[in-house]
C-alpha cells in the first residue's frame, strides 16, 4: 500500500524518465546542449550519490548560486532526491542582501559558479555556517570541490530518493525584497507537489509539451510536469531588456507550445512582434506574472499568438502560488475597460485548491483566524489565503512570520498576502495595490491600482505610481508618471493638464494635484514590472522640497 504522506519533488522527474525516457528535458539552444529526460535523472543521480559521500544528505541547508544551466536542473533535482534543502536567492539583490540572506539561512553547504564563490571569500557570505563548498564549472583553485571531480568519483547505480513527508523542508525561497528585506518563504515538498498539480490542472498542462521559461524557477517546474524546458539567452534578472529574436527564434525552431514571461519581457516582444510582423505559431499558452498585465500589453501580445491561444495572469507570490488565475480574452473582453475606469486589476476567481478571504486593513499581527474576519463582496481589505500551495513560515523571522499568518483552529495556515482588493459580486478578486503602498490622507485613504488606472488609460501615458508624501493621515497623493517617449517641457505641461481632466470625473483621483514626470521608474530584478514605489515617494518628496 502506497504511504500518500511521503513525498518527495524529484519523483516526477524519475516517473516522467520511465514514461518517456528519450523526450529532451532541457535544451539550451546557443550551446546545442540538452539532457533527456532519462539522461537528467540519472545525471541527478550521480551527483546525489556524490552528494552523499561528502557529507550532504537528508536535511544540508545548501545555498545554490549556479545560473540557469544543465548543472543547476541536476543540481536542483540532485538536492531534492538527496533531500537535501536547496536555498534559491536572486543574484541580483546586491552583495549586501546577499550576505544577509545567507546569514538568515545559515547553509552547510555552498554551490556555486567561480563567481560565487570569489565573493563568498571575499565578503564572507555565510563564514559561520558553511563547511562544504562544491564548485560549478571551475577547479579547486576557487575554494571547493569540482563538480566534475564529484560526478566521476560517483556511481552509476540508481539513487534512491530520500522518502520525505509532505512536510518535511524541501526548499527555501527568497522573496526578491522589493517591498522590504527578502525574507525566506519555507517551502515543504507538499508546498511544491501542490503547486505542480495546480499549474497542471489550472492550465492543461500535458507531458512532451515545449515550454520556453523566462524565469528560473517556472524553468524548474517544467521538468516535473512532463514539459521539455526551452532556456533562451538572456540575463534572467533584466528581463524588460531581453532580445526579442532570443525569444522568437527558439520559440519557432523547437515548437514550444508554453511560455512564462514578465509583464515587462512581454511589452518588448510584443513591440518588436508588432513591429516587425512576427508572430508565435505554436503557442497554445503564454503565463505572466509578478505585477499587473496592462490591457495594452495583453492586446499586442495577443496578436502575435494563434487564434486559440491564450495569455493567462495568475495571481500570487513566493508564499503563495498560485492563488487565483484569468485569462486575456475576459480582461480584453471585459475588466481591462473597468481597470482604466477605476476599479482596480481583475485576477480572476481563486483556484480550486485555495481558500480566499477579504479581511480588515490592518498593520497589526492576528493571533488566530476567526470566519467573522471576511468582509462581504464589494469591501475593499487585505486578501488572505490557505491552501496546500501556501508556504507557512519565514526561516528566522518569527516577527515576519507572526505579521503574515494566522493560525486556524484545526491547525492550518492562512497567509495574508500584503495585498489589498475585494471580491465581486460573482466571486471575481479585484487587486488594488500593496497594503504597505495605500496613500492615507485627510480626506481618506487612496489604493494605487485603482487611481493608476484611470491615469495609465492617456495615450502618451507608459504607466503611473500613486505615492504619498509626509505622515500617513495627512499625506500628500503625488502622481509619479513615465511617458512612453521622452517629451518636451511644453508637451509635458499638456500632458499633465490631460491627466488633471482625467482625474477631475473621479471620485478617488479628483483630489490628487501634482503630478511629476520621472525618465525611468525604479522596478525590481525578479520581473522589471514591479515598482519601486518606495524609492519614488523618497524621489517625490526631494523634487517637491
Amino acid at each position: 500500500m502506497t504511504n500518500t504522506n511521503i513525498v518527495n519533488i524529484s519523483r516526477p522527474l524519475t516517473e516522467m524518465a520511465r514514461l518517456q525516457p528519450d523526450t529532451p528535458a532541457i535544451i539550451f539552444p546557443q550551446e546545442k546542449r540538452s539532457l533527456t529526460f532519462r539522461e537528467l535523472d540519472q545525471e541527478s543521480d550521480r551527483i546525489a550519490g556524490g552528494l552523499g559521500r561528502i557529507g550532504i544528505g537528508r536535511g544540508t541547508r545548501v545555498a545554490l548560486l549556479v545560473p540557469p544551466s544543465p548543472e543547476l536542473f541536476a543540481l536542483t533535482f540532485a538536492l531534492f532526491k538527496a533531500g537535501s534543502v536547496p536555498v534559491f536567492i536572486d543574484p541580483g539583490i546586491g552583495a549586501r542582501n546577499m550576505k544577509g540572506c545567507l546569514a538568515e539561512a545559515q547553509p552547510d553547504a555552498f554551490i556555486g559558479i567561480p563567481k560565487a564563490h570569489v565573493a563568498r571569500r571575499l565578503l564572507g557570505w555565510g563564514r559561520s555556517s558553511i563547511r562544504i563548498n562544491i564548485v560549478v564549472g571551475g577547479g579547486s583553485f576557487w575554494g571547493g570541490i569540482p563538480l566534475e571531480e564529484l560526478r566521476r568519483s560517483a556511481q552509476t547505480a540508481p539513487f534512491a530518493a530520500a522518502e520525505t513527508r509532505r512536510d518535511d523542508v524541501a526548499a527555501i525561497l527568497f522573496t526578491s525584497g522589493s517591498t522590504g528585506p527578502p525574507k525566506g518563504a519555507i517551502y515543504s515538498h507538499g508546498t511544491f507537489a501542490a503547486q505542480v498539480d495546480a499549474l497542471r490542472e489550472l492550465y492543461d498542462i500535458r507531458p512532451g509539451e515545449v515550454d520556453l521559461p523566462t524565469f528560473p524557477l517556472f524553468a524548474l517546474f517544467a521538468p516535473a510536469l512532463g514539459m521539455t524546458a526551452l532556456i533562451p539567452q538572456m540575463d534572467f534578472t533584466r528581463p524588460g531588456s531581453v532580445d526579442p529574436r532570443k525569444i522568437l527564434g527558439p520559440a519557432a525552431e523547437y515548437s514550444a507550445t508554453s511560455m512564462f514571461g514578465s509583464p515587462a519581457l512581454l511589452n518588448r516582444v510584443g513591440r518588436f512582434g508588432e513591429t516587425h510582423g512576427s508572430t508565435f505559431t505554436h503557442l497554445k499558452r503564454v503565463i505572466s506574472a509578478g505585477a499587473p498585465v496592462p490591457a495594452a500589453v495583453l492586446k499586442r501580445f495577443a496578436a502575435l499568438l494563434p487564434a486559440d491561444a491564450e495569455i493567462f495572469t495568475p495571481y500570487g507570490a513566493t508564499e503563495a502560488l498560485p492563488v487565483s488565475s484569468i485569462g486575456s480574452r475576459e480582461i480584453l473582453a471585459e475588466t481591462g475597460a473597468m481597470t482604466g475606469e477605476g476599479h482596480g486589476v481583475c485576477i480572476g476567481r481563486p483556484v480550486p485548491s485555495i481558500s480566499l478571504a477579504i479581511i480588515p486593513i490592518s498593520d497589526a499581527p492576528i493571533s488566530a483566524w476567526s470566519d467573522d474576519l471576511a468582509l462581504p463582496p464589494l469591501a475593499v481589505g487585505e486578501i488572505a489565503v490557505r491552501g496546500p500551495q501556501v508556504s507557512t513560515a519565514y526561516l528566522n523571522r518569527p516577527e515576519a512570520t507572526n505579521l503574515a499568518k494566522i493560525a486556524d483552529a484545526d491547525g492550518g495556515v492562512w497567509h495574508r498576502m500584503g495585498d489589498v482588493g475585494y471580491r465581486d459580486n460573482s466571486g471575481r478578486i479585484w487587486f488594488c495595490g500593496r497594503k504597505a503602498h495605500r496613500v492615507v490622507t485627510a480626506h481618506g485613504t487612496l489604493y494605487t491600482i485603482p487611481v493608476e488606472g484611470i491615469f495609465n488609460t492617456h495615450p502618451k501615458v507608459f504607466r503611473t505610481a500613486l505615492v504619498g508624501v509626509g505622515a500617513s493621515g495627512s499625506q500628500q497623493p503625488v502622481l509619479c508618471v513615465e511617458l512612453e517617449t521622452k517629451r518636451g517641457v511644453q508637451e509635458q505641461e499638456q500632458i499633465r493638464k490631460e491627466l488633471l481632466e482625467l482625474g477631475s470625473h473621479h471620485s478617488h483621483t479628483k483630489d490628487i494635484h501634482t503630478i511629476l514626470f520621472h525618465p525611468a521608474f525604479p522596478v525590481d530584478i525578479r520581473h522589471n514590472a514591479k515598482i519601486f514605489r518606495e524609492k519614488l515617494a523618497v524621489w517625490s518628496q526631494k523634487k517637491l522640497s
